[in-house]
């Protein structure tokens, strides 16, 4: 039998289409899906929300961890290489991955989910967890769960 996940996207979702049904404008989406995945405790460490702007992905939301990395061209760091590649990434050992952009010298690994409405990449959420291989494939699949609904309502 397959691990549950951690994170209960149901309940993220239903925030998020909640929010939107009385008005709430990107930013408090994106605000509000920080720190619903961030609440969901170990493994997420940090969460960072992050939106397309010109070839470069641009902070916008985050929760847990501060990160210096406000402006990440694409290509550059994990962030960066998930975009250009156009996929997602779950980097069980950050320490070991070329190009890492460290936020933090505890975090052991990262997952980045991009926000994606069919083939137009919108931005990312992207995560820090201090435990090494972090991210089981069920958690990946609700992150994923998250990131379609907000392409959905952005």
């Amino acid at each position: 039998m397959a691990a549950e996940a951690v994170l209960k996207s149901d309940v993220i979702i239903r925030a998020l289409q909640g929010a939107f049904g009385r008005g709430a404008r990107r930013r408090e989406l994106l605000a509000i899906a920080a720190t619903r995945i961030h609440a969901a405790g170990s493994p997420y460490t940090g969460v960072y929300l992050y939106m397309l702007h010109d070839g470069e992905l641009v902070l916008e939301a985050n929760e847990g961890r501060p990160t210096e990395h406000t402006r990440i061209p694409v290509g550059k760091g994990l962030c960066g290489k998930a975009v250009a590649e156009r996929r997602d990434i779950n980097e069980a050992d950050v320490a070991s991955a070329p190009g890492y952009l460290a936020c933090s010298l505890e975090t052991k690994s990262e997952l980045i989910v991009l926000i994606r409405r069919h083939d137009h990449i919108l931005g990312q959420i992207d995560i820090d967890s201090d435990v090494p291989a972090g991210f089981s494939v069920a958690e990946q699949a609700a992150v994923k769960q998250v990131a379609d609904a907000l392409a959905a309502l952005l």
